[in-house]
């Protein structure tokens, strides 16, 4: 009897201590919806990546510049080949050292423009894949102490943000490629000793220096977060800063059941039960790549569109910028930040603090022609033409083919989502199959001489990247581009919002992107108090006359003149306590 109350006892001890542990082992982990509520209200942050990629700032156009030592350690030649005709035969990565100055840096100068784009935090790049550190470090001399520069950044950075009222968050890579524990990509073996020697060190120091209220953690996507024992660092970081000020994104390894969401070049996100921001940069990489041309570049209309886009949805922005080696923001970069800027110091009720409506939007289908000489693209991070959504649209492809002669050719369909494709001849169908982002369709079709053969490729593209390809085998088994007997005609088809809404107390806001005429009308099924007010943002000293029938709100703006439209590309109509109760 007494063994069995030893045992009682005993198991009664290890689950209080299992309970107890539990607790303090998982101040996020048991508690998912728990955020701190400053990150949700904000609506937008700067995200800032520089280092020494900054000094090459070279890509392929389509790639991420700020990868350009992966390039070198991977037989890119694109990079291998720039690095060697400009800097010489035997340079190699890290003797960018000697050559990062950061002459022209000024955190002050930095914060102040963040602050009038209108963000409320900034996420600098403390540590990318590389391995070179931005902060005074004991942990590697591959940092920015150990270079002409001779500064600590995050400590520059920190005490800009203090003084103007701005949050201090940091992007943090877990892994890297090159280090002397473990080379990420590379070795296979070595990542315990990687995390307990050197990344959980790097990261307490980290923390214990400069105390951020947000990290942004990166390059976990090849394991899983008990190996990262990314517990352990979140805890360390909601124990240090405070779990009312503190917040992380999900990026910390695979099974990862914590953080803020962090969609990457999209166009955003439903999600209710935590909050989110898109991440981007203005152009196609987050580090400054100096062969981007213009077009890659967001316009104010774009980048403010956009904008609203994600907040209607209830997420946010990481706006990323990219500064040059010397350590200037591009006036380009400056002149996109001051347009958003402006255009939220009029608008800024409908943003900060807002909640999504019901409904988000409404909109429209609209299609738009296109010609190629081949199915062969791969759209990384944009649309095949300007203004279509990046994700959710679909492309229909036509084209012929007449054989000179009877062949047999086996087709390869490739597609990062999904993609159908269809021949028929004389009206009659005569092939009908389709591959997936997980499975390619290979198939021969056998063709008649002189006969004329149509076909169809259809095209779904989801989320993130767009690619597709067309391919054919010849009898010798060389593979290459299949092009038909002229161009390929496609229409791409997708939906394109006309009005967003945002809530905020009881008003509700209509954000209207299309230019305004005499008068503008969209469907609410509430019918409006009769007493509610609406006004345009920027111009509050008028009210509009309005009338409500069959579930459509018309607004009169016929006494509205040029001067009372203060704003650009997207105008916001505030309908004064519609949300009330009543």
């Amino acid at each position: 009897m007494k063994k069995h109350i030893y045992i009682i006892t005993f198991c009664v001890i290890l689950l209080s201590n299992n309970s107890i542990f539990a607790q303090k082992d998982s101040r996020i982990l048991s508690n998912q919806n728990y955020f701190p509520t400053w990150f949700d209200s904000v609506k937008l942050g700067i995200m800032i990546h520089y280092g020494l990629y900054s000094i090459p700032s070279y890509s392929d156009k389509e790639q991420y510049a700020e990868w350009f030592y992966k390039g070198l350690i991977s037989n890119d030649t694109l990079r291998i080949n720039f690095q060697k005709r400009i800097f010489g035969e035997n340079f190699t990565y890290f003797d960018y050292m000697p050559l990062f100055k950061a002459e022209m840096f000024d955190a002050n100068s930095w914060i102040a423009l963040f602050k009038r784009a209108g963000a409320k935090y900034i996420v600098f790049s403390s540590k990318h894949h590389d391995g070179f550190c931005l902060w005074d470090t004991k942990t590697t001399s591959k940092n920015s102490m150990r270079t002409p520069a001779n500064k600590d950044f995050l400590k520059e950075l920190k005490e800009a943000c203090n003084k103007q009222d701005i949050r201090f968050g940091l992007y943090y890579s877990l892994m890297e490629w090159h280090n002397p524990y473990y080379k990420w990509t590379i070795d296979t073996l070595g990542l315990d000793k990687y995390v307990d020697k050197f990344l959980i060190p790097q990261f307490k120091e980290l923390v214990d220096l400069y105390e951020p209220s947000l990290v942004f953690a990166d390059g976990d996507w090849d394991f899983d977060y008990k190996q990262l024992r990314s517990q352990e660092m979140v805890n360390y970081l909601i124990d240090k800063v405070g779990k009312d000020e503190v917040i992380v994104n999900n990026r910390w390894g695979v099974g990862n059941p914590y953080g803020f969401l962090t969609p990457e070049y999209s166009a955003g996100i439903k999600e209710k039960n935590r909050p989110w921001s898109e991440c981007r940069s203005l152009a196609r990489s987050f580090g400054l790549n100096r062969i981007s041309p213009l077009e890659d570049y967001f316009s104010a209309e774009d980048l403010i569109k956009h904008f609203v886009q994600l907040v209607s949805l209830g997420g946010g922005l990481m706006l990323n910028v990219a500064p040059s080696a010397d350590g200037q923001i591009p006036l380009l970069q400056q002149e996109r930040l001051l347009q958003l800027g402006d255009w939220l110091s009029i608008n800024g009720e409908a943003i900060y603090g807002s909640k999504p409506y019901y409904k988000s939007f409404d909109e429209k289908i609209m299609t738009y022609e296109i010609y190629s000489p081949a199915l062969d693209f791969d759209w990384v991070r944009n649309a095949p033409i300007k203004n279509c959504t990046e994700d959710n649209f679909t492309i229909d492809w036509q084209n012929e083919y007449t054989p000179k002669y009877d062949e047999t050719l086996t087709f390869i369909l490739n597609a990062d989502e999904q993609a159908e494709i269809s021949i028929s001849l004389d009206g009659e169908l005569q092939y009908h199959g389709k591959a997936t982002k997980y499975e390619d369709l290979q198939f021969s079709f056998e063709f008649k001489q002189n006969k004329t053969y149509k076909f169809f490729v259809y095209y779904q593209e989801e989320d993130i990247d767009a690619h597709l390809s067309l391919l054919i085998k010849d009898k010798n088994g060389k593979t290459f581009t299949f092009k038909g007997n002229r161009d390929w005609k496609g229409k791409v088809s997708w939906k394109q919002p006309t009005m967003y809404y945002t809530t905020n107390s009881n008003n509700l806001y209509a954000i209207s992107i299309e230019e305004l005429d005499s008068s503008i009308s969209f469907h609410l099924d509430k019918v409006p108090n009769k007493n509610m007010k609406i006004l345009l943002l920027g111009s509050e000293s008028k009210e509009l006359e309005w009338k409500y029938n069959n579930e459509v709100l018309t607004i009169d703006l016929s006494n509205l003149t040029m001067r009372d439209i203060k704003s650009k590309y997207a105008y916001i109509f505030k309908l004064e306590n519609y949300l009330d109760k009543r």
